[in-house]
């Protein structure tokens, strides 16, 4: 038999919202797993995935096995990249196509969860079968480049949100606590948020003010998820 005739296709999807956790000073970026219910890697926890149909989209498959592991159906996925070294399945050579999505945690706390579903911190993960650990440590390093620079944080915020919503969303990015003086220099000095003119309601003292992304002048910008060319080597955290 063919080298050809035993590749098999399959998507999966990395899905990251952020969660209060009590090891961190911050909060973290979280993930959901899947414990797989088959060899190989039986009872190992996975991402959400499967095969791909010969008559379905590659999106529309992603989406799809999503739904059917976890209940999740974020407003969008993006494909994040092809993995597909010989040796990453026990049970014959698979190419997975790889989606990715960020969710807000009201939308994050729709998933199903029991005893083969559950959410674990990005960054403290068990081993995984496959090579899922290696997929999700490339995600993990494609959104902490990116988050200085694009607009990859409005996908945890609502609509309007405050300037201490946000840095809480680029301290748990990047782990790392963000002076908030500077903080908002920086911010307001690039131009990506306007004050809406309104403040959070029912606060004590002075409320905070409410921003929102500047829609303007966006035109051929490039999207935050959208492709881009891998690296020489995927990085891996030790």
């Amino acid at each position: 038999m063919s080298a050809q005739a035993t590749v098999a296709l399959a998507v999966s999807t990395v899905i990251f919202a952020l969660r209060s956790d009590a090891e961190s000073d911050f909060k973290t970026l979280w993930l959901p797993l899947v414990r797989r219910t088959r060899d190989p890697y039986l009872d190992q926890w996975a991402l959400p995935g499967g095969g791909l149909p010969g008559d379905e989209e590659l999106a529309a498959a992603a989406a799809r096995t999503l739904r059917e592991t976890t209940g999740l159906a974020p407003r969008y996925l993006e494909q994040l990249y092809t993995f597909g070294d010989p040796g990453r399945s026990a049970g014959g050579r698979v190419v997975s196509v790889v989606y990715w999505a960020l969710v807000e945690s009201g939308e994050a706390d729709l998933a199903v969860v029991g005893d083969n579903v559950r959410w674990f911190p990005a960054d403290r993960l068990p081993r995984l079968a496959f090579d899922h650990n290696r997929i999700v440590e490339y995600a993990l390093w494609r959104l902490r480049t990116k988050v200085e620079y694009s607009r990859i944080a409005h996908a945890f915020l609502g609509e309007t949100f405050t300037l201490s919503q946000l840095r809480d969303v680029h301290e748990a990015v990047l782990q790392k606590s963000l002076d908030p003086a500077n903080f908002r220099r920086t911010i307001e000095a690039s131009g990506s948020i306007v004050d809406t003119g309104e403040r959070v309601a029912g606060t004590r003292h002075r409320p905070p003010r409410l921003y929102r992304y500047n829609d303007s002048g966006r035109q051929g910008e490039p999207d935050p998820f959208g492709p881009e060319p891998a690296p020489a080597a995927i990085p891996t955290t030790n």
